[in-house]
């Protein structure tokens, strides 16, 4: 125990003489030399008492990494290299899993009538929250929901939940991994509701399963104020797929909330990962007789009857008779008063999938290659004005963590201008060399080179893009001509990702 406590203590004093030294640097020449002589010259303190030591002690040295804000950028540096270095350090003695809570509040459930919940990784010194809502498809009628409760019942139950999570992505706590949120206090709310996050239904004995997406988040963000969000300064709900779309659907709301329990000062915002779906067109109708091939429009439709689900006011008023279409981002992100980032594909599997366009199987046709690059096109077009990154790996050779930091700078710089709580939208244009607003150029499928590696799905080899593209079906010489240059010069371009 003594062992274990005694590593702690030297990682905080470390940080603390980390955080002063360039204060003291700066006084005199000579580096770190002359650094450590002038702490060589400190007066000697007094010895304290057991007493003084147990209140005054490394546990009660309050690290708040949000007192630094005009001054980003320099912290950031000093901190991540610091973290990095005390990093092996302090993941060996400190639990770095998140840990379940089931709510208190039983009538809030997931779609079985199971107890609802979260998991909580804290960080005592932070005053920053990540609410990060889990994705996973929906169902939209007593069929689809039993289906989906037969194959997915995880998204549809707390039975099995384990006890522990281990964040990765924007949920690590490795500042390797997690450059500007590792140390944020983390929150991962588990999805199943089957409802993207929007329902307020309760089973009963007439229905066969519960809707209750958009209350599960307010009884969590209700619980986490006594866990130290009252304190908050900023509050980021993120989301991937079906929990994306939940960030657009509920972000506002607990923006809101806050301000009614009288916690003006929090900063709302929202993170929006590959949930930002079209209505248009499918390559081919079918029948809506299952989620992967019904028209996104028509399950929606369906969906929401269905779930009693809810959308934010502003975008209902602005859609009277179509409030289905505030599931879709380029109908609610106008009306939302948060400001939201948006991280998306332009060819997302999901969409193509439920346009039935499948990238497996039986290679593509002319016209199915013509359809994708319309579908990327038309995603550009929706994501013109809104702060986004339309790729998880690096576009114009910025990474989706620098993007972030950006965003984040630039609402920092407008604080002034708003003081309500979703700030304003309308925020000041990137600083020189921090750009957040960035959309891939390239046409096809997987042509940035830094995309994730492409497996052959029955030898399990890795496949070049050009390998890819030629294995559904996608003909150079074809499409050569119609770009009007050579087929060398295409499969060059292809190969670079250009």
């Amino acid at each position: 125990f003594g062992g274990e406590s005694g590593t702690v203590r030297s990682c905080l004093l470390l940080l603390f003489i980390h955080m002063s030294a360039p204060v003291e640097a700066r006084r005199v020449r000579g580096g770190r030399a002359q650094t450590r002589r002038i702490q060589q010259q400190q007066p000697q303190q007094p010895q304290q008492t057991p007493e003084q030591q147990r209140v005054e002690g490394p546990e009660s040295f309050p690290l708040d990494f949000t007192a630094v804000e005009s001054n980003m950028d320099n912290f950031m540096v000093q901190v991540k290299n610091l973290a990095q270095s005390l990093y092996s350090c302090s993941a060996q003695k400190l639990d770095q899993d998140m840990k379940l809570h089931l709510l208190s509040n039983l009538s809030v459930t997931c779609n079985d009538g199971s107890s609802s919940g979260f998991y909580i990784k804290e960080s005592k010194g932070s005053r920053r929250w990540l609410l990060f809502l889990e994705g996973g498809w929906y169902c939209f009628n007593k069929q689809t929901c039993s289906s989906r409760y037969e194959t997915m019942r995880n998204l549809m139950s707390s039975t099995k939940w384990p006890q522990s999570r281990r964040g990765t992505g924007i949920l690590s706590p490795d500042p390797e991994e997690n450059p500007h949120w590792w140390n944020a206090n983390m929150v991962f709310i588990p999805y199943c509701s089957s409802d993207v996050w929007s329902g307020a239904t309760p089973k009963t004995e007439h229905s066969d399963y519960a809707f209750m997406g958009s209350l599960i988040i307010k009884e969590v963000v209700k619980e986490l104020l006594t866990k130290g969000l009252d304190k908050a300064k900023v509050l980021l709900l993120a989301g991937s797929s079906a929990g994306g779309t939940g960030v657009l659907l509920n972000v506002d709301g607990v923006a809101e909330q806050l301000q009614a329990a009288g916690h003006r000062g929090v900063r709302v915002r929202g993170l929006v990962d590959s949930g930002w779906f079209l209505d248009n067109k499918q390559y081919k109708t079918t029948d809506c007789l299952d989620t992967v091939s019904c028209a996104p429009t028509e399950a929606i439709k369906r969906g929401v009857r269905y779930w009693g689900g809810l959308v934010p006011e502003n975008c209902r008023q602005a859609h009277v008779g179509e409030e289905w279409s505030c599931f879709l981002g380029y109908k609610v992100y106008p009306t939302l008063k948060s400001p939201v980032f948006v991280i998306q594909w332009l060819f997302d599997e999901a969409q193509l999938t439920v346009d039935n366009i499948h990238l497996t199987g039986q290679p593509l046709h002319e016209a199915q290659w013509r359809y994708i690059q319309n579908l990327g096109q038309e995603l550009r077009s929706t994501l013109r004005d809104i702060p986004n990154w339309t790729n998880k790996e690096m576009v114009k050779g910025t990474s989706l963590p620098r993007a972030l930091h950006c965003w984040d700078r630039s609402l920092q710089s407008t604080l002034h201008l708003n003081s309500s709580h979703g700030l304003n939208k309308h925020r000041t244009p990137p600083s020189r060399g921090c750009p957040f607003h960035l959309m891939d150029s390239c046409p096809w499928p997987h042509c940035n080179p830094s995309c994730p590696t492409i497996r052959d799905q029955l030898t399990g080899q890795e496949m070049s893009v050009v390998q890819f593209l030629k294995h559904m079906g996608f003909d150079v010489q074809k499409m050569a001509q119609q770009q009007g240059m050579d087929a060398k010069r295409l499969l060059g371009m292809l190969s670079n990702g250009s």
